[in-house]
């Protein structure tokens, strides 16, 4: 799933390819993907696209005095094309989502892999008319993001910190891969209760937050939007490498897995040692 650095560095991309063009047209070719019926897609046509917006994990693209606004959610991407096909592409054949075409030759696909089709577009006045949008918690890399803030998030929360990271109403734009980095740089298990940790604890995980992010974007930088998949897989320590050594003590990364997901921990850098009990698995064992 795309998370704060790719989709932050696919704002950058799109700032600088498609700032100014004019749309020609948008084809919708999945169902499922428009979420918004008023205004329509065709009011987009004929508009020069301004700046683009990252909120959390949503980008919302200025196109005239409209919001073109997408969440590629776990399987979706963003893909550039210098020269779009000459045929017009069959709806529902694919991963083809949408396409935007630009005057002039070229534009972008938004695709979807996978059967559970959760990519979503919609067009609005204002961003903050999706309820997504407005739901968000604030930015990590936010100027006013500061540990005081932080620590008001946590106060009193009796989740465990793994899914507090996660939860976009609580801070936008941490999913599962990068709250499993920032746990791990932050030496702390992802069971955890948020409203445990003490004022030393609760500096050391803002830190591990901006570190962990920061680096990420500073990664995804300048990368062109086909290769981020690529650039984030390999500037991962934990997430996705179960069953590799730590990085950091040589310890073997474990996972516990849940319905549709899973997270990734060193034993030895998070949890004293102790390996987490994974509820899914022990029941497949009885």
């Amino acid at each position: 799933m795309p998370e704060l650095p790719e989709v932050e560095a696919l704002r950058e991309f799109l700032d600088e390819h498609l700032s100014g063009r004019v749309v020609e047209h948008v084809l919708p070719l999945a169902v499922s993907v428009l979420k918004t019926y008023d205004p329509p897609l065709s009011a987009l046509e004929g508009q020069p696209a301004g700046s683009t917006t990252r909120y959390g994990k949503f980008l919302a693209l200025r196109i005239g005095e409209l919001h073109l606004v997408t969440h590629l959610a776990r399987a979706g991407w963003l893909r550039w094309q210098d020269t779009l096909p000459a045929q017009p592409p069959r709806p529902g054949k694919g991963p083809l989502a949408l396409r935007v075409a630009l005057e002039g030759g070229g534009g972008f696909d938004l695709t979807e892999a996978g059967t559970q089709k959760r990519l979503a577009v919609y067009v609005v006045r204002d961003p903050q008319e999706v309820p997504g949008i407005a739901r968000l918690g604030p930015d990590p890399l936010a100027d006013d993001f500061d540990r005081d803030a932080f620590a008001a998030l946590l106060a009193g929360e009796r989740r465990q910190i793994k899914g507090v990271l996660r939860d976009q109403s609580v801070i936008a734009g941490i999913g599962n891969a990068y709250s499993d980095e920032i746990l791990h740089a932050a030496k702390v298990s992802p069971f955890k209760l948020a409203a445990s940790f003490d004022e030393g604890q609760v500096t050391h995980l803002y830190d591990a937050v901006q570190d962990t992010l920061r680096a990420a974007v500073e990664r995804a930088h300048g990368v062109a939007a086909g290769r981020l998949k690529a650039e984030k897989k390999s500037g991962l320590r934990v997430h996705g490498r179960t069953g590799e050594p730590c990085p950091v003590c040589g310890d073997t990364i474990r996972s516990v897995s849940f319905a549709d997901s899973s997270l990734e921990y060193c034993p030895t850098c998070q949890t004293g040692g102790k390996p987490l009990a994974d509820r899914r698995l022990s029941r497949l064992l009885k």
